[in-house]
């Protein structure tokens, strides 16, 4: 008979369970220090050895990582997606930045649509907040935290996917796009005319998911990548044109 003997589940693996499902859900983000032993017993109502049984096999596995005097961090797991010899190849040639955001074109397409349908309200209540940051952000003049809102506000989206390998993959191509590897999101937005084009169709996508429309959440989406790749080919031809043109001035004038 194909039946065995119950055994009561240690403390300790329900422990370690719990943060797992935190770290795969994208609860607990790469980096985030969680709280002191103390606390967390206290949350978890469990002992103190209990937790760090299950803390210690956490780290073991890679997971968690315990730094000395700061306490226990989320691991950045999301740095072995891609080799640094990869990673300084995408920096080096432009074809990987259209690539990506071709990739993420049908990536962030799908995820707005998923978000508009499996989204809940409160994932909803989410990218309003987030939005609302932009919008404030757009009166400043210095464009850094409508830039970093901007990617917060795709990321949201994401989450409210809930696809938590999209999720995570997603993550760990934003974080290079952070670290300025494929585009620094600071281009598009040196002209102010550009960051107002931006926050209309970043607001067309908010429309859709708020409405819980996939089809308009995913056009949305797909339109507003279509004007970040338009942009950045133009930047770039308008670059080269500006090279050529000193060339040509340092020819006529000697210098």
């Amino acid at each position: 008979m194909p039946f065995r003997l119950v055994s009561p589940e240690k403390i300790s693996v329900a422990v370690t369970k719990q943060i797992e499902q935190l770290i795969l859900r994208g609860i607990l983000r790469p980096g985030e220090r969680l709280p002191s032993e103390r606390e967390l017993s206290d949350r978890l109502g469990v002992s103190r050895p209990s937790l760090r049984d299950a803390l210690s096999d956490l780290q073991d596995r890679g997971l968690l990582v315990s730094r000395a005097g700061s306490g226990v961090f989320v691991a950045d797991v999301l740095g072995s997606a891609f080799s640094p010899a990869l990673v300084k190849l995408f920096a080096e040639h432009d074809e990987a930045v259209f690539d990506y955001l071709s990739f993420r074109r049908d990536l962030e397409g799908l995820a707005a649509e998923r978000a508009a349908r499996f989204g809940s309200d409160t994932d909803l209540q989410v990218i309003q907040a987030i939005f609302d940051k932009m919008e404030v952000a757009h009166q400043k003049r210095d464009p850094a935290d409508e830039a970093r809102h901007d990617a917060e506000f795709h990321l949201a989206i994401i989450e409210a996917s809930h696809n938590v390998i999209m999720l995570h993959m997603m993550r760990s191509m934003y974080e290079l796009l952070r670290e300025g590897v494929f585009y620094n999101r600071q281009v598009m937005f040196k002209q102010r005319t550009t960051r107002a084009m931006l926050l209309d169709q970043h607001r067309e996508i908010n429309a859709g998911l708020q409405a819980r429309d996939p089809d308009a959440a995913r056009r949305a989406v797909e339109s507003h990548l279509d004007y970040v790749e338009g942009a950045l080919r133009d930047q770039q031809r308008a670059d080269r044109n500006e090279e050529i043109a000193r060339q040509r001035y340092e020819h006529e004038t000697g210098r």
